[in-house]
């Protein structure tokens, strides 16, 4: 039971992630069908899968072609087992043994996405980090924020304003800026 005056906390999973930079657009979630948006996952999984098939019934059709070859006195029905049993059970094998090696190298695809898009979210916290270190001065006000026109603009633009940066006019706008028109783009 909780009431309106109290604050609800985040949980600590929660407090973690709020407000970081994330590279990828997507956030990986629980869900019924984890397979359903990941075509590296199900490649993988159906290359498995039919590798796993191929290659014991292509073994298992080797040794039945084997087993008819050994046990009939004829010629010509040992040159049948040879091509049915024999060629056809390699070439089942062949084709599970690279079905395996797919599954291996769309594994090592989605390994490799995974660990780039974790360094590209790992690179984009410490540029922000770096950029928040860098826009505070020594008493701890943050210059990006401060309001600023250019030259004798009528729009207040924050000092780190892509419209603005090129300039070398900008002047500080102090408390009494009502009579200016916010910037649509850094939205100050």
């Amino acid at each position: 039971m909780t009431t309106f005056d109290q604050p609800m906390t985040p949980a600590p999973s929660e407090r973690l992630t709020v407000g970081l930079p994330r590279a990828g657009g997507r956030t990986s979630g629980s869900g019924a069908a984890p397979l359903k948006d990941n075509h590296y996952q199900l490649l993988q999984v159906v290359l498995f899968w039919a590798g796993a098939v191929l290659l014991p019934l292509g073994l298992v059709v080797i040794v039945l072609g084997w087993y008819g070859a050994a046990n009939t006195p004829y010629q010509y029905d040992q040159l049948s087992y040879l091509v049915s049993g024999g060629l056809l059970g390699l070439g089942l094998t062949f084709t599970g043994g690279f079905l395996y090696f797919g599954a291996w190298l769309a594994r090592l695809a989605a390994d490799a996405k995974e660990s780039q898009r974790r360094l590209a979210d790992t690179l984009l916290l410490l540029a922000d980090v770096t950029s928040r270190a860098a826009a505070t001065r020594d008493d701890g006000v943050d210059v990006s924020a401060l309001p600023v026109t250019a030259g004798d603009g009528t729009t207040l633009h924050r000092r780190d304003c892509a419209l603005i940066a090129h300039r070398d006019d900008l002047r500080p706008v102090g408390e009494g800026n009502g009579h200016l028109t916010p910037c649509r783009v850094c939205r100050p």
